[in-house]
């Protein structure tokens, strides 16, 4: 069964909010999604809200275009990265890839 991939395109996004939009949209999470730090973590480690067969197969989340954000708000970005460490290091069928490249 191959590993389950869903794209985060941060293009563009240069606040909390914007990332939270864009994490929302890329993993179809629910209304009620907080769009908080906790809330995302609880998303990402949440297998009920992952795609089809995901759990399964795996779930690989790749970030692109993430370092316009990571210039705007660093002290975001850290966060943002390590929320989405803590979920991959607990929940083992879960990765995530930073995309290198895409900066223009």
């Amino acid at each position: 069964m191959t590993e389950r991939v869903v794209t985060v395109d941060l293009a563009g996004v240069t606040d909390k909010a914007g990332l939270m939009d864009r994490c929302a949209r890329a993993l179809d999470l629910p209304e009620w999604f907080g769009r908080n730090w906790d809330a995302l973590a609880d998303s990402l480690g949440d297998h009920t809200l992952w795609p089809e067969g995901a759990v399964e197969a795996g779930l690989l989340i790749v970030v692109r275009h993430w370092q316009g954000y990571a210039r705007a708000r660093p002290e975001e970005w850290r966060t943002a990265r390590e929320v989405f460490a803590e979920a991959a290091d607990h929940t083992p069928a879960l990765s995530v890839a930073l995309a290198l490249g895409g900066t223009s």
